[in-house]
C-alpha cells in the first residue's frame, strides 16, 4: 500500500515539473490590434501609432500586441489583409487611410475600426456625421474646409506670376475627385488655369510630369493621397527637375525636398489613434467616440526655394510652423 501511494505520488511531482514548453510560452493573452496600410511596409505611421500606445503605457509585447498588414500600393490586397486581421480576432483594427478603412468596414461590422489619414469619411461613407459616427468606425479625418483653396492661394501669394497650375491627382482614391473639384472653383477665383494630372500609379509619374512640362505648367499642386504620399521623395525630386514650385499636403514631401507642405500631421493622427484604441480596449463603443478633426501645419523648405531661384515671402515664412533650412 505504501508503495502504491510512494508511485502516485512520485507520478504527481514529475507531472507538477514536467511542464509542456507551449505552457510556459503562452503566458497571458495580450490584446491584439491590427494595422492595415495601402502603404509598404517601411511606413513609418505604424511606429507613430506603437509610440502613441507606449505614452499611453502599452508596451508591444508586454502588454499588447500589435498584427501589421501593408499592400504595397496595391489595392486589391486590402481586402485580403483585412480578412486576415478579421480571422485573427483582433480587438481594434487601426486603418490607414480611405482605402484601408473602407475595405476594414466591409470586412465586418462589429470589430472596432479606428481610422486615420482619411480625407473626408463622410463623403466615403465611413460614417454619418463626425460628432456621432454610430456604427463601429470612429477615429481621425483629415478634412479641413477649403484647404485646396487655401493651398492654390498660398501657391499663388508665394509665386505671384503663375497663371497656369497642374494638379496631380489619383482618379481612383475615392477622396481625390472632391479635392480636384474644390481647387478647379477656387483656381478660377485666383484667375489660374488648372490641369488636372491623373496617375494611378508610380509607374506613370515620369509621363504626368512630362505632360505637365508640354502644357507649360508654371506651379504644382499635388492632392492628398496615400500612393502619391508614398512617393513623396520621388515626385518632389520630379519637380525639382521640371523647376516646378509646387506645394503639397502632408509635411513628408516637405521633408523630402517638396517647396512647401499645407495641411494635416499624419503622424501626429497615428499618435492620436492609439487614444482611441485605448477607450476602446476600456469599454468604449466607436460609434459614441466622435471623429476629431485635424490641426493644420505650414512647412516650408528654404533649400528647395533656393534651389527654384524662389524668395519665399516674408509673410509666409511668418505664418510658417516650420521652415527646412
Amino acid at each position: 500500500m505504501r508503495a502504491a501511494t510512494l508511485v502516485i505520488a512520485l507520478t504527481f511531482l514529475l507531472g507538477v515539473l514536467v511542464v509542456p514548453p507551449a505552457a510556459v510560452a503562452q503566458g497571458p493573452k495580450l490584446p491584439r490590434i491590427g494595422f492595415v496600410s495601402i502603404g509598404a511596409d517601411t511606413s513609418p505611421y505604424v511606429d507613430d501609432l506603437r509610440q502613441g500606445l507606449r505614452e499611453l503605457g502599452y508596451i508591444e509585447g508586454q502588454s499588447i500586441r500589435i498584427e501589421s498588414r501593408f499592400a504595397g500600393d496595391r489595392f486589391d490586397r486590402l481586402p485580403g489583409m483585412v480578412a486576415e486581421l478579421v480571422e485573427l480576432r483582433v480587438e481594434v483594427i487601426v486603418a490607414d487611410g480611405t482605402p484601408a478603412a473602407l475595405a476594414a468596414q466591409k470586412a465586418t461590422r462589429t470589430i472596432p475600426i479606428v481610422m486615420a489619414g482619411v480625407a473626408d469619411p463622410v463623403a466615403a461613407g465611413l460614417v454619418p456625421s463626425l460628432g456621432r459616427p454610430g456604427g463601429n468606425v470612429t477615429g481621425l479625418t483629415m478634412l479641413s474646409p477649403d484647404v485646396s483653396a487655401k493651398r492654390l492661394q498660398l501657391l499663388k501669394e508665394t509665386v505671384p506670376k503663375i497663371s497656369r497650375v497642374a494638379m496631380l491627382w489619383n482618379p481612383t482614391h475615392p477622396a481625390s475627385l472632391p479635392q480636384v473639384k474644390e481647387a478647379e472653383i477656387a483656381a478660377r477665383q485666383l484667375g489660374l488655369r488648372l490641369q488636372r494630372v491623373a496617375v494611378r500609379d508610380a509607374t506613370q509619374l515620369e509621363n504626368a510630369f512630362a505632360a505637365m512640362s508640354k502644357a507649360g505648367a508654371e506651379a504644382l499642386l499635388v492632392a492628398d493621397d496615400a500612393m502619391l504620399g508614398n512617393n513623396a521623395g520621388r515626385i518632389a525630386a520630379l519637380a525639382s527637375e521640371r523647376r516646378l514650385p509646387a506645394i503639397y499636403g502632408w509635411r513628408e514631401f516637405a521633408d523630402a525636398g517638396g517647396l512647401i507642405a499645407y495641411g494635416p500631421s499624419l503622424h501626429d493622427q497615428f499618435r492620436r489613434a492609439a487614444t482611441y484604441v485605448q477607450k476602446i480596449l476600456r469599454g468604449a463603443k466607436p460609434g459614441d467616440l466622435p471623429v476629431e478633426q485635424p490641426t493644420i501645419e505650414l512647412v516650408v523648405n528654404l533649400r528647395t526655394a533656393t534651389a527654384l531661384g524662389l524668395t519665399i515671402p516674408q509673410a509666409v515664412l511668418l505664418r510658417a510652423d516650420e521652415v527646412i533650412r
